[in-house]
């Protein structure tokens, strides 16, 4: 397992990612203190997609509303357990297909930035589920105290490929008790949901907010995400900003009572806008690119 470190030449902000286990991020650390969530590691990770730090939901983000979609004039059924599919406590479609996938291809890489592409095309297994050939490319640097991931999604059949994918970064404020944590979070529009995490349809204006997170839990979508807009944890003298630079205009934040943890997630689409439209595609010719990043 080829584990890539990536210095910041200007801070003692240090980053870790794995290639061959998904791309995922396990380590962010400031002069040594760890601000990602490890939860299970990275080898509950590897065996059972128990995710941590940093990983790539992908082809959707969170849970689609049924077993079969209908996008881009394609019909799929997919099967739990079956072509890396896996389940929620509902039994609904989780977090896509590539957890710890093993089939990355660094292209490039240096002391302070990592670039890895995956053909999702040239794997049955994978087409099984999201029947959209193409390039998925992500590119990962750190510089300035911030660290910068660059997702390009480069269609390479017939059809568009849906932009359902998201990121689930786990953050953490070592040293300061969980309900003196601070939360700032932007302009948005909040999408209630069901018992089930899936938007019900019906929306709330939720201006900017700054709220300590005392006992209180989310696990809350929203979209209407402007580009640039900054969501933000903060206590101790530490702040930790997720910047949704660009092609993010959803967001699930997710901060359980039980974990000392939030997740600004930043989502290319709604929860199941798969099965219910509303994504952008990456169409032939025309490579899609969104960006996010961490600044600490």
């Amino acid at each position: 397992m080829h584990i890539v470190a990536l210095s910041d030449p200007s801070s003692p902000v240090t980053a870790q990612f794995v290639p061959d286990a998904g791309m995922i991020g396990i380590s962010l650390t400031d002069a040594g203190v760890e601000l990602l969530g490890q939860r299970g590691g990275l080898n509950a990770y590897i065996a059972a997609g128990k995710t941590m730090g940093i990983p790539l939901l992908y082809p959707w983000a969170n849970r689609l509303g049924a077993t079969t979609y209908t996008a881009e004039g394609a019909t799929v059924a997919l099967t739990l357990g079956e072509n890396r599919v896996r389940p929620d406590p509902n039994g609904l479609p989780i977090h896509g297909v590539l957890a710890a996938y093993p089939g990355w291809r660094v292209t490039a890489e240096s002391a302070s930035g990592l670039t890895a592409e995956l053909d999702f095309g040239a794997d049955p297994e994978l087409l099984a589920s999201f029947p959209f050939p193409h390039l998925l490319a992500a590119a990962v640097s750190l510089s300035e105290r911030t660290l910068t991931v660059r997702t390009t999604v480069t269609a390479t059949g017939d059809r568009a490929v849906p932009m359902c994918f998201g990121f689930h970064p786990y953050l953490r404020l070592p040293n300061v008790a969980r309900a003196d944590w601070i939360i700032e979070t932007p302009s948005l529009r909040h999408l209630l949901l069901d018992d089930r995490g899936l938007p019900t349809g019906e929306t709330a204006e939720q201006p900017a907010d700054s709220q300590p997170l005392g006992d209180k839990a989310f696990d809350d979508g929203y979209d209407q995400v402007a580009d640039g807009a900054i969501f933000a944890v903060c206590g101790g003298g530490r702040r930790i900003e997720v910047h949704f630079e660009q092609g993010y205009p959803a967001a699930q934040i997710f901060a359980p009572r039980s974990e000392d943890v939030v997740c600004f997630e930043p989502m290319t689409a709604p929860t199941d806008a798969l099965g219910r439209g509303g994504y952008r595609s990456a169409r032939l010719g025309e490579p899609a690119v969104a960006v996010f990043s961490i600044r600490v």
